[in-house]
């Protein structure tokens, strides 16, 4: 029965999930899109959904239980999604009440920013906060900087902690994400982040905000909607980071829980047309096994 409804929430869901998530595109492009909807619910000789992102894996949340995988070991650019790795060395640090103060090098990276100035205060909390719901490049910075004296003092800890949790196939050189030639990982390795992230309290609180209402220091407040559209689509989804740039295409990971069972999904390399539907799929197939 788990099953039967799942398959029929997955169909519907797909549906929603493909028309909100580029709509001009399916308009222009009526007949591509139309190939997209007939090839969405395609499952290979396991059962599980064939996806076009380039690297894949699938694991049960608690136990690490390998479930489905595809070039899991193939290096990439993982973009946003190791700010997952940033947000668990700030948590596991402590003190999320102690305020920051912003400096001007924190602001001095590409967007998407926050946009907080130089001397301005926050605390911890608040910008672990609206670092993982809107992925805020500067944000990282300032954690880092806060955290570790320097971004590159920080991204050794990165390394260390990766080290750590068995990812011996990483190397980072920035809290955010952003391009670097030396910096990469892999869907296997993103797992590991991911599910010591999961097991994180805070962070799990965190990443299944769906909107964050964020004060800045003159009193002015923004509301940020959470980057993960599975997120606020699919009913079992909660939560992860998602990533964008040029070099890493589109990537999401993407937690579930549903009666008792725990999934995370890692996508990478996945196209602006097929990720969110990608990422929705393999939850639903990994939670409804």
């Amino acid at each position: 029965m788990r099953s039967f409804l799942n398959f029929i929430l997955s169909v519907a869901l797909t549906l929603a999930i493909c028309s909100n998530a580029d709509a001009s595109t399916h308009k222009k492009k009526k007949s591509s899109s139309q190939h997209d909807s007939s090839t969405a619910l395609q499952k290979d000789e396991n059962g599980a959904p064939i996806v076009r992102a380039a690297s894949v894996y699938v694991i049960e949340a608690k136990t690490g239980q390998v479930l489905y995988q595809k070039n899991a070991g193939e290096r990439r650019a993982p973009a946003s999604t190791q700010k997952l790795l940033t947000a668990l060395i700030i948590a596991e640090a402590g003190n999320l009440d102690q305020t920051v103060r912003v400096e001007q090098i924190d602001t001095e990276v590409e967007p998407v920013k926050l946009g907080f100035k130089a001397g301005e205060y926050y605390t911890r909390r608040e910008l672990l906060e609206v670092l993982l719901v809107h992925s805020t490049n500067d944000v990282a910075r300032c954690l880092a900087r806060d955290n570790a004296g320097s971004v590159e003092a920080f991204a050794s800890k990165m390394n260390r902690k990766a080290a750590e949790l068995g990812m011996f196939e990483s190397h980072f050189v920035n809290p955010n994400g952003l391009p670097a030639s030396a910096q990469y990982s892999t869907a296997r390795d993103m797992s590991r982040i991911a599910q010591a992230a999961y097991a994180n309290r805070t962070i799990r609180a965190i990443v299944a905000t769906k909107s964050l209402a964020f004060r800045y220091a003159n009193g002015h407040v923004r509301t940020f909607e959470n980057t993960n559209r599975v997120l606020k689509a699919y009913p079992y989804c909660n939560g992860m980071k998602t990533g964008y740039t040029e070099a890493a295409g589109k990537c999401l990971i993407a937690s579930g829980t549903y009666a008792g069972r725990d999934i995370i999904a890692v996508v990478l390399g996945d196209k602006t047309s097929s990720i969110w539907r990608d990422a929705y799929q393999l939850l639903a197939w990994g939670l409804s096994i």
